[in-house]
């Protein structure tokens, strides 16, 4: 199989991606393009977030070995890439301390971000902090609600959360809502869209800062193990904790790759976020890539127990990858993640956020079918602090 590093000059893996956006944003995204490309060439600035990730973000993650779970399961040897124990609590800070650095580049003073899990914003407004920049989160109603404990930690960081009330209410929403933003003030701020999504350059950059997890990752095991996993699993909303880890890994085309997409109650329309299981091709917030729609065009309401799975399309590269047969993706219903959730904390004393939970469904699934000598690599993208309150209530726990 050839392996093509893409995108191309206009921003698209194959036949997906690209810039659909309003006039009025094209050049302020070939600017930052530009300035991205500027960036990775410039040693300075290659010095100073390697520093930050290190130091200030706590890289490199651990690969660890999760004995208890394999030894439950059966099977294969399950190792898990645990971006849970960063600075913030997940994979977000990698992109947010990169985009930051452009927006100090760009002489940006004002930041913007959408978010849903409430892990994105988190990031961005730890970010601002650092580098004394005005920070705007906008947020969906529903999502506060379900992640409130992420909204108080975006305040005390000083950042402005405004809640979406238009729509679903949700991730979708919070996006349009940022876009608006940037449009508004698009000379003194920069938007740090959190997921390998969106128009161009966003799919790209933001998986160049992600895949330092594929690269860890890589090394890792081949110091631990002596070879490369058989397998790589992630979940996959937007896309960029899978992206970044299997980045690394697509050259080696005898390492399966599969994302998990949020099956939510069933794969019906409006009770699930699994664009692959039942989407199609279509334009959606500045890019072509499988979404949920009608007949018509028209958006399908979507549903997840994460929040940051809950989101309507799915990034153009993974569209790409699947077209040429490099990943697989399949979804984990919500009853199987909070299983995967609750077996995660009893077996291996890890709390994982939903989103993540959902990786580890399928690698429940998949790892019993596997023989002894198999390694599977799942990424643990994010700690499920934020999701204690909302999955005891879904199972029936009494809090104090």
């Amino acid at each position: 199989m050839s392996i093509v590093q893409l995108p191309d000059e206009r921003g698209y893996f194959g036949t997906y991606g690209g810039m659909y956006v309003p006039e009025t944003l094209m050049a302020p995204l070939n600017d930052l393009a530009r300035e991205y490309e500027s960036a990775r060439k410039d040693p300075a600035f290659s010095t100073e977030l390697a520093s930050l990730l290190k130091d200030y973000v706590g890289r490199p993650s651990p690969l660890y070995r999760a004995e208890g779970l394999t030894r439950h399961l059966g099977g294969a040897t399950l190792y898990l890439k645990r971006e849970d124990l960063l600075h913030t609590g997940a994979h977000k800070i990698n992109n947010a301390i990169g985009q930051i650095l452009l927006a100090k580049r760009m002489g940006k003073k004002r930041v913007i971000a959408e978010t849903g899990a409430g892990q994105h914003g988190v990031a961005t407004a730890t970010v601002a902090a650092k580098f004394g920049c005005e920070c705007v989160i906008y947020m969906g109603e529903v999502d506060m609600k379900r992640q409130a404990l992420n909204v108080a930690r975006m305040k005390f960081l000083g950042a402005t959360v405004v809640p979406v009330k238009v729509g679903q209410r949700t991730l979708k929403e919070a996006v349009n809502e940022a876009m608006r933003d940037w449009v508004t003030n698009i000379r003194s701020t920069h938007y740090i869209l959190g997921t390998a999504y969106g128009s161009h350059p966003y799919p790209a950059m933001v998986r160049d800062f992600q895949r330092i997890i594929g690269d860890e990752a890589r090394a890792q095991i081949l110091e631990k193990e002596g070879r490369l996993p058989d397998h790589i699993i992630a979940c996959v909303g937007g896309g960029s904790n899978a992206i970044g880890i299997f980045t690394a890994f697509v050259p080696d085309t005898q390492v399966a790759l599969t994302g998990v997409e949020a099956g939510g109650r069933a794969i019906v329309p409006g009770e699930h976020a699994a664009r692959f299981a039942g989407g199609s091709l279509g334009v959606l917030q500045g890019t072509r890539s499988y979404i949920l729609q009608d007949d018509n065009g028209q958006i399908l309401n979507t549903h997840s127990i994460s929040a940051g799975l809950d989101y309507a399309a799915v990034g153009p590269e993974h569209a790409y990858l699947r077209e040429i047969g490099r990943a697989s993706y399949a979804y984990a219903t919500d009853d199987e993640a909070l299983e995967a959730f609750r077996l995660l904390c009893k077996i291996e004393g890890i709390i994982p956020a939903l989103e993540s939970s959902h990786a580890v469904a399928h690698a429940m699934k998949i790892a019993p079918t596997l023989g002894s000598d198999k390694i599977v690599i799942v990424n643990l993208s994010g700690r499920g602090d934020k999701d204690v309150q909302q999955a005891a209530q879904f199972v029936g726990m009494e809090l104090p």
